[in-house]
């Protein structure tokens, strides 16, 4: 379940540091985000896929790894992302 090139595109615009920027943290941590809440509903709906379900916690051990990174790196930067997204940190 890939994410669409429109919602792709608008999240990379929303959290870009500056003009083409596809890899900071920000924007890896918000598709990773993305990702996670199609899964999560995929997942209710096929509680048998064990499959999708490893993919699922592969993708949050990601995101919580790039969130640590940048709580070390930046602290603003962190709080900022975690508002945007509306995480629980």
């Amino acid at each position: 379940m890939p994410l669409d090139a429109k919602i792709k595109q608008q999240i990379i615009k929303d959290f870009a540091q500056k003009s083409g920027d596809t890899g900071s943290p920000e924007v890896q941590i918000a598709l990773l985000t993305e990702q996670i809440k199609n899964l999560a509903s995929h997942l209710k709906e096929h509680t048998h896929d064990i499959h999708s379900r490893r993919g699922l916690l592969s993708m949050v051990n990601k995101r919580r790894r790039l969130l640590q990174y940048l709580f070390k790196k930046d602290m603003e930067r962190y709080k900022i992302v975690i508002d945007k997204l509306g995480l629980a940190k």
